[in-house]
């Protein structure tokens, strides 16, 4: 004869159920927030008219100003 009070139980069986299958919810529903693209927002940049034709403040030209650095990070003489 087995041991007494070894068998689980059909509520703790239950339990044990519902805990897997709200786990493996939560792990698959992380995964895809995760997964997703960012939301695309088309709103101005704040502080700017909205028909405004010049570029937004704190937008500055993409053109570098300095040198680049020569090779081996010195001048060259």
């Amino acid at each position: 004869m087995p041991y007494p009070n070894t068998a689980l139980s059909a509520g703790q069986l239950a339990i044990i159920a519902v805990v897997a299958v709200v786990t493996l919810a939560a792990w698959i529903s992380a995964v895809f927030l995760a997964a997703r693209e960012p939301a695309q927002r088309n709103v101005p940049a704040a502080g700017t008219p909205e028909n405004s034709e010049s570029a937004p403040t704190g937008v500055t030209d993409p053109t570098p100003t300095a040198e680049p650095a020569s090779a081996g990070g010195r001048k060259a003489a």
